[in-house]
């Protein structure tokens, strides 16, 4: 008896040291705990302040969380409010694209494409495609639009071009009849692209887009919760879509009129179907910040994943950043489905040079900073806000997350 006493007091002060310990460990991965809570301070204002219903934040460095905070409602209108929680699920919209960048990117590894071939080589009906000018006559192109131009909204497809066709595999005779409205890598406009490249990925898998991701990514990096639409037992834990005007928030429908998706669409939208949550997506953002691996598990070379986030765009040629009607961002760049920040002052953003990203329609956002390793995912679900540049949680939340960080003389 007097053995197990000495041993139930031994244990006790072990735990007491151990709290005392952690209790006095000012910094996780080096992010200051007054910094973690300031940022999350910040993101829980922005719902008080009735510009959204709900949020959910994700930070991690060195492959570690640091903080994975939700606040807030998934349905602002709704008798009962439920709160937001870390597991919420979100449509990400075009937060799709890189995913379905890193399915393309896994059939340049097996030499099904380079990034100099002619797209016309792959689809021979873009052989003649044509451009449209001003004036409306149609005109050659002067060079034929490349695979990197296709990975990088500079191929010369209309911005914002919605590809009406009852499933992937029918929307090329739509595109062929709408020719192009720039001659291929002089502009970059936000067009189909990316359902060009969920129409090659089936062509080349053999099966339909979901099958083919959820066996190659979802399933191997353990997204539970990422998918084209949401299993009907999991309906519960989805955001609604909100607005947010003068201080009050409402719930609206999908401006895309379908709802939520229970079961499998059969138009797939790689350009923006998905839905996910904060930590699926910190999974996914890792294993491409790892260059490829996660979890022992190796999905892209690291040579591979650096040609993503390696700017393709012709000098002079700059990306729109945070929607339609933004403003031209000079010191922004594009890889191969990323945005890249190459001059941080000139991109007036205050994630770090180096650092690659996209975001959602209805405010979903990401970065990963290869310099400090650090990952920070972001999910709201509100229509009409600013996606990028002041004014955006973006931005407030790189605020937030840099002013938290005390970088070692290794990142500096």
């Amino acid at each position: 008896m007097g053995y197990l006493k000495h041993l139930v007091t031994l244990l006790s002060s072990l735990t007491l040291v151990s709290s005392q310990l952690q209790a006095g460990n000012a910094t996780i991965q080096g992010f200051t705990k007054e910094g973690i809570a300031a940022l999350n301070a910040a993101m829980h204002q922005w719902v008080d302040d009735g510009k959204g219903a709900g949020v959910v934040t994700l930070v991690a460095r060195h492959g570690e969380i640091v903080s994975h905070d939700a606040y807030g409602v998934l349905n602002a209108s709704a008798a009962t409010k439920t709160p937001v929680e870390k597991d919420s699920i979100f449509s990400i919209m075009s937060m799709t694209k890189p995913v379905v960048g890193v399915s393309m990117m896994m059939f340049y590894e097996e030499g099904k494409w380079k990034l100099d071939d002619p797209v016309s080589k792959h689809i021979p009906e873009f052989a003649d495609l044509q451009v449209r000018e001003a004036n409306g006559s149609l005109v050659p192109q002067k060079t034929p639009m490349t695979m990197a131009q296709l990975m990088s909204h500079s191929a010369g497809f209309p911005a914002q071009l919605t590809v009406n066709s009852s499933t992937l595999q029918t929307i090329i005779p739509p595109l062929v009849a709408g020719q192009l409205a720039f001659q291929p890598g002089t502009d970059w406009r936000y067009g189909p692209g990316v359902e060009i490249q969920g129409y090659l990925i089936e062509k080349w898998a053999g099966k339909d887009l979901s099958d083919f991701m959820e066996e190659r990514l979802f399933r191997p990096l353990g997204l539970k919760d990422t998918g084209f639409w949401v299993d009907p037992c999991k309906i519960n834990r989805v955001s609604a879509l909100h607005s947010a005007i003068g201080g009050r928030v409402t719930t609206i429908s999908s401006p895309f009129g379908s709802g939520i998706a229970t079961s499998k669409p059969t138009r797939l939208s790689p350009s923006g179907g998905l839905y996910s949550t904060a930590e699926d997506y910190w999974r996914f953002s890792q294993m491409v910040l790892n260059g490829g691996e996660f979890e022992g598990t190796r999905y892209l070379n690291t040579s591979t994943v650096k040609l993503m986030h390696t700017n393709v765009l012709a000098e002079g040629v700059a990306i729109v950043n945070g929607g339609v009607g933004a403003a031209r961002s000079p010191g922004t760049g594009f890889g191969l489905d990323f945005a890249i920040i190459l001059d941080g002052p000139a991109s007036k953003q205050s994630m770090p040079e180096g650092s690659f990203y996209w975001g959602g329609a209805f405010g979903t956002w990401f970065w990963i900073d290869p310099t400090d390793d650090v990952v920070v995912v972001g999910m709201i679900q509100n229509l009409g806000g600013a996606l990028s540049g002041d004014g955006s949680l973006r931005e407030a939340s790189a605020k937030g997350t840099y002013a938290a960080l005390q970088r070692d003389a290794c990142s500096k």
